[in-house]
């Protein structure tokens, strides 16, 4: 499979990390984009460094993988396209400036424009926020979203699978991405097994 990652500014990284290394070990091919706001994110959520530089943080999470890594404003790459083959979309996390981008159409970026090519070619988006509350704008937003095709993933893990650390929490929600990607997982067990 052939899948887009945009990683944007809200909090969450580790479930982008954990995700980007699912999406390699599964075979697929993955473009990844990172935000500005993704990148002190990332930094300061994986990293403990707000000041890491974007080099640094996209070297140390896509270390040992075999992904590519797509400039933010690199409107050349086939993630911008539609005529190009894509299979799936995701952002994860998803910022509501971000879903609220997408949702009016805005394409200020690459992360943008790739979820916008995904709803109009009515190819497989999944949006992760994880925000909370979520105010009427936000919730109006989502809705716009899901209405436009986009399958929403709040990155809110369950406990059914009676997880013992953050990273099973982590998995439980990366699961449920690749779950809608269409791509087996063995992460987190289903119910009932």
């Amino acid at each position: 499979m052939k899948i887009f990652l945009g990683i944007s500014g809200a909090s969450g990284a580790p479930y982008a990390a954990r995700l980007l290394q699912a999406l390699s070990a599964s075979g697929s091919e993955v473009g990844v984009c990172i935000s500005d706001a993704g990148v002190q994110v990332c930094a300061t959520e994986l990293y403990g460094d707000i000041a890491v530089p974007r080099e640094e943080v996209t070297a140390r999470l896509v270390d040992g993988l075999d992904v590519e890594v797509v400039g933010l404003r690199d409107y050349t790459t086939p993630y911008a396209s539609g005529s190009a083959r894509i299979d799936g979309y995701v952002i994860c996390p998803c910022s509501m400036s971000t879903a609220a981008s997408i949702a009016a159409g805005a394409m200020a970026n690459l992360i943008h424009r790739a979820a916008s090519v995904a709803i109009k070619e009515e190819r497989k988006l999944v949006l992760v926020p994880r925000e909370t509350p979520l105010s009427t704008i936000h919730l109006e937003n989502l809705l716009r979203l899901r209405r436009a095709g986009a399958t929403v993933v709040m990155a809110a893990p369950g406990f059914y699978h009676a997880p013992q650390t953050i990273d099973d929490l982590v998995n439980f929600v990366v699961a449920r991405c690749l779950d809608q990607l269409g791509i087996d997982q063995t992460l987190v067990s289903r119910w009932g097994q």
